[in-house]
């Protein structure tokens, strides 16, 4: 006991002092010590679970990444994980499997062997607190990551959930697919247990790290909530950035969910790029009116096995549009890099044949991941038309369910991508406006015409509809489409309890601004602003072919004659500059043209692991670019790497001199193209000379060698 007292000291002792200000910018997660082939040279790791890993305990396996100068954080799941002890009574000497999340057939919801989907009942709670946040608080952990906090729509069945039930509504238990109320207040409870969880153990973290000195800042890795509702699963999302023991988000988004199939122009396909933007967007809307800290997280893979081209090119699709977000520039630059770096997987998608990354693709993903440690802030906008966004709030969860309920049906969440897909697929860079943040004035900064719709949500209380209607009172445009038919309408919900009559949520909505309450198609002036009512539901506009032609002329009409915005421009591309990088993302399907993109200049192609230099670069439709600009390079004649495969530390710069380390994983090679003054004499690469490229147009030197997480001495004389 002693030996550990003195270990777990030596652990806090090796942590920055907490007025020592620490660069966060870089994280990537896993469940494994350091290792020499998964040394991605991010600023921090999450360390992943509390349980013995390869023979150590959670203590070594954190040690081991400080020693190599990680700051360590800790991620977990809520909602499952290793907890087995408790399932099987070790904890307390009570069985908890009936505790999982259960189906109507009466099945577990089962994340692996002996780890259940968890109904987050106080016992359970308890036991997290115990066994895992104090034990990493206790080894200097001061951030806490506690990711997916889910609950499945299928389930709801269990008698954990049933005691939950009682207890949350104070009546019995009712099977959610017999009605639209039922699976309405199933998901509604379930958006509470962890609302309820987060709450409960962020501020059991915040309250028992300031016992010990320290300031522990708390975050949730999640999903979309666009990616939830598609996925049917239930998660508090938006409501909890407004929660005081919440920092901040990590937003899940990579290629497993963004490849989800949507409709458009009455066609059911994977739209990697374009979810992933509406993904990424979805996010930010989340945080940005409460000033939430968010990391975007992308994947080089997935969770499901495909094959190494499918992966880099759907990575392309992802990594181009959480850049397009340039008021972020936090990043998890991957998940999981062991299965990554050593996994095997399909060569092709003809081969059965599986293999290690291939050293083509190690070597770009590592030359994209380390310019994320280099990727400014921005004030620079999407190209394309600004000011239109689209409504969307945590109800989307609550009407989703296995089946149809009372003939409600909404195929791939398309009453949301109804709105979202025919502005996106004509080159509008659409925004997002979460129902729960209305009351913040940085929501509205933004947005001139807002798309709304209630056949796919509904508002959790009436007070959001007081900030709409001063909004449109006050100049801004509102296009409302819905038929208000759906059983969900009906719920047991404010707009009709408590001396309201209304037969659906808009209606009050309406009333307070001076429509008539069931207002028909048209529009409608309503002090500076007005409102366009279209009454279909906004999945008729994508589920046939050539069904938005409405909304289209109705938005365009809003956003050119009312709001006053300028012309309303459909094109085919999404554009931006950030700092010396130029992103580009050409658009399939388009309503517009099938035209590629040209850029012009004088680029370095980050997407090519040889890192060429390109003066003229073209974008095809469904592709993605992404180039550094050296024309915009501040200091031409200062010695700089512009583009590595590896991280880059010690540099020191003399007359006539260049010389650096550069560390990255084991079994990887580097690539990395150098401005420098004038062409080199000599490049040599730890105590030998190497052969080198130089370009002369843009005065950049081309070398190449195999990594080494120790670091490689390079030194260029000229």
């Amino acid at each position: 006991m002693k030996t550990l007292l003195i270990f777990v000291g030596l652990l806090i002792g090796s942590m920055p002092s907490q007025a020592q200000k620490v660069r966060e910018k870089t994280t990537f997660q896993t469940s494994a010590q350091w290792k020499p082939v998964t040394d991605i040279r991010a600023d921090v790791v999450m360390c992943y679970g509390t349980t013995t890993h390869s023979g150590l305990s959670f203590e070594q396996r954190v040690q081991s990444w400080r020693d190599r100068g990680y700051t360590t954080h800790f991620m977990t799941g809520i909602a499952w994980g290793e907890y087995q002890d408790y399932f099987t009574g070790r904890w307390d000497g009570k069985w908890h499997l009936d505790e999982g999340q259960v189906t109507a057939q009466g099945d577990t919801i089962w994340h692996g062997r002996m780890v259940p989907y968890i109904v987050p009942t106080n016992n359970y709670l308890k036991y997290f607190k115990e066994t895992q946040i104090k034990k990493v608080i206790d080894a200097g952990i001061d951030a806490i990551f506690l990711e997916e906090p889910e609950f499945w729509a299928r389930a709801g069945y269990s008698d954990a959930f049933k005691r939950e039930w009682k207890d949350y509504y104070h009546f019995d238990w009712r099977p959610q697919h017999l009605s639209a109320e039922n699976t309405y207040l199933s998901n509604k409870l379930k958006y509470h247990l962890y609302y309820r969880a987060l709450e409960n153990c962020f501020t059991y973290a915040k309250e028992y790290g300031r016992s010990k000195g320290m300031d522990v800042r708390c975050y949730v890795p999640t999903h979309s909530l666009l990616n939830y509702s598609q996925w049917s699963i239930v998660s508090p999302e938006a409501s909890l950035a407004s929660m005081n023991c919440v920092d901040g988000y990590i937003a899940q988004v990579w290629t497993g969910t963004s490849r989800e199939p949507n409709y458009f122009n009455g066609k059911a396909r994977e739209r990697v790029f374009e979810t992933a933007f509406l993904e990424y967007g979805c996010m930010v809307s989340m945080t940005a009116p409460t000033n939430r800290k968010i990391f975007f997280l992308t994947d080089p893979i997935e969770d499901r096995a495909k094959d190494w081209e499918d992966y880099k090119r759907n990575y392309q699709a992802t990594f181009t549009a959480q850049l397009l977000y340039p008021q972020t520039d936090n990043y998890e630059v991957m998940p999981w890099p062991d299965r990554i770096y050593e996994g095997l997987y399909r060569k092709s998608a003809t081969s059965d044949e599986r293999a290690n990354i291939p050293r083509f693709y190690s070597t770009q993903m590592q030359v994209m991941v380390n310019s994320l440690n280099d990727i400014p802030l921005s004030k620079n906008q999407v190209s394309g038309s600004q000011g239109i966004s689209v409504l969307m709030a945590n109800s989307l969860m609550f009407q989703r369910s296995p089946k149809p309920v009372e003939g409600y049906d909404d195929p791939q969440l398309s009453n949301f991508y109804g709105e979202a897909l025919p502005l996106v697929k004509r080159g509008v860079p659409v925004n997002i406006v979460h129902l729960e943040n209305v009351s913040y004035p940085e929501t509205w900064k933004n947005t001139k015409v807002l798309l709304m719709s209630y056949s796919n949500m509904k508002p959790l209380d009436s007070q959001a509809h007081r900030y709409i209607a001063d909004w449109v009172k006050a100049g801004g445009v509102l296009v409302y489409s819905g038929r208000d038919s759906d059983p969900f309408q009906r719920v047991q919900e404010w707009w009709n309890q408590n001396g309201n009559t209304y037969t659906a949520p808009s209606q009050h909505l309406f009333e307070l601004l001076g429509m008539p309450k069931e207002a028909t198609e048209g529009k409608y002036t309503c002090g500076k602003g007005c409102v366009y009512v279209i009454r279909q539901d906004p999945k008729e506009y994508v589920l046939k072919e050539n069904g938005d032609h409405q909304l289209i002329e109705m938005v365009k009409s809003a956003y050119e004659k009312d709001a006053k915005g300028g012309r309303l421009q459909w094109k085919n591309s999404f554009a931006l500059s950030r700092g010396n990088y130029d992103l580009i993302s050409v658009l399939d399907e388009n309503m517009v043209s099938d035209k590629s993109y040209t850029a012009k200049g004088l680029f370095i192609d980050l997407f090519d692991p040889q890192l060429p230099i390109v003066t003229v670069k073209t974008v095809a439709p469904g592709q993605q670019a992404y180039l550094y600009n050296i024309s915009r390079v501040s200091d031409r004649t200062r010695a700089q790497v512009l583009a590595t495969a590896a991280r880059v530390y010690d540099e020191q710069r003399s007359e006539g001199c260049y010389s650096f380390v550069a560390k990255s994983p084991l079994n990887t090679s580097n690539v990395m193209r150098v401005l420098l003054p004038k062409q080199p004499v000599e490049v040599k690469i730890g105590a030998e000379k190497t052969s080198f490229a130089w370009d002369q147009k843009s005065k950049t030197l081309l070398i190449q060698f195999e990594n080494n997480p120790d670091g490689i001495h390079v030194q260029i004389n000229w």
